[in-house]
C-alpha cells in the first residue's frame, strides 16, 4: 500500500488525529499539506515529524515526502478556496482531500446561539462542501481521478445530547457523502467517511483527567478502550490507496464497539 507521486492536504492537521494521519500518508510516500487555523507551533511540530521521516530512512525505497503547511479558517469559504488553490500551485496538483478540521459546541439545544450553531456548521459542512467542490473542479480541469476522506463521527448516527449543532453537522456529512459518491463516480473519485467514537486526542483532555466520567464511557466500549488517533489514520491511509479504488459512499465506524453498545448516562 503506497501513496508515492500522490499529494494529500488534510484539513486541521496541526494536532490529534489530523496530524496522525498527515504523518501516516507521508509514511507511504504522500506528499502532504498541512492545515491549521490557530496552531502555528502545531503545525511546525507536524512538518517537522514528516521530514523526521525521511530521515530516519536509508534504504531507496523509503519515502522522503516533502510537507507544506498553510494557515485557513475552514469556516471561511474564500480561505477554503484558496488552501485548495496554494495546495495546487505548491505540488502542482492534489490528489487526495482529508476533510479532517471541525469543531463542537457543547450547550442544551434550547440556549444554543445563532454564532454557536453557525460556527460549528460553517466549518463541519459547508467548509468540507466547498473545500470539496474546489478539489473536484481541480480534478475535472485536470481530467485525473481522486479520492476525498471526510472525518465525520458516531454521532452521524448516535444522538449526543447537547451537541445537537454538532450531530446535525456530521448527519449532513454523511448525507453529503452518498449523493457525491453517485455524482462523481463516473468521473474515477471515491469519497466515503471514517467515523471515529471516542479517540484519546487534546479535544477529549478534560475527560481524561475526570475518571469517573473516563470509566462510564469504557464501560460502553466492548473494547475497553479509547481509540487512538493512528486507529483512524490507518484507515483513512488504506481509503487513500488504489487498494481501496472500489469503495466509496460508506461511513466506516472506528469506535471499538462504541455505537452499537452505548447508553446514555
Amino acid at each position: 500500500m503506497r501513496l508515492d507521486g500522490k499529494v494529500a492536504l488534510v484539513t486541521g492537521s496541526s494536532q490529534g488525529i489530523g496530524q496522525e494521519i498527515v504523518l501516516h500518508l507521508a509514511a507511504i510516500g504522500a506528499d502532504v499539506v498541512i492545515n491549521y487555523r490557530s496552531h502555528p507551533e502545531g503545525a511546525q511540530e507536524t512538518l517537522e515529524k514528516v521530514n523526521a521521516i525521511g530521515g530516519k530512512c536509508y534504504l531507496a525505497e523509503c519515502p522522503h515526502s516533502q510537507a507544506y503547511s498553510i494557515q485557513a479558517d475552514l469556516g471561511n469559504v474564500d480561505m477554503v478556496r484558496e488552501l485548495i488553490t496554494e495546495s495546487i500551485e505548491h505540488f502542482g496538483k492534489l490528489d487526495i482531500l482529508v476533510n479532517n478540521a471541525g469543531i463542537e459546541k457543547h450547550a442544551p439545544f434550547w440556549e444554543v446561539t445563532e454564532a454557536e450553531y453557525d460556527a460549528v456548521m460553517n466549518v463541519n459542512l459547508k467548509g468540507v462542501f466547498f473545500a470539496t467542490q474546489t478539489f473536484v473542479q481541480h480534478l475535472i480541469e485536470t481530467n485525473r481521478p481522486g479520492k476525498v476522506i471526510n472525518i465525520s463521527s458516531v454521532h452521524e448516527e448516535l444522538p449526543f445530547p447537547n451537541f445537537t449543532a454538532y450531530c446535525a453537522s456530521k448527519g449532513g456529512m454523511r448525507m453529503m457523502t452518498r449523493n457525491l459518491a453517485v455524482e462523481l463516480g463516473a468521473l474515477g473519485i471515491t469519497i466515503n467517511n471514517v467515523a471515529p467514537g471516542a479517540i484519546e486526542t487534546p479535544i477529549n483532555t478534560q475527560l481524561l483527567n475526570n475518571p469517573e466520567k473516563l470509566q462510564a464511557l469504557l464501560n460502553n466500549i466492548p473494547l475497553g478502550r479509547l481509540g487512538h488517533p493512528q486507529d483512524v489514520a490507518s484507515l483513512v491511509a488504506f481509503l487513500a490507496s488504489e487498494d481501496a479504488n472500489y469503495i466509496t459512499g460508506s461511513t466506516f465506524v472506528v469506535d471499538g464497539g462504541l455505537l452499537w453498545n452505548y447508553q446514555e448516562q
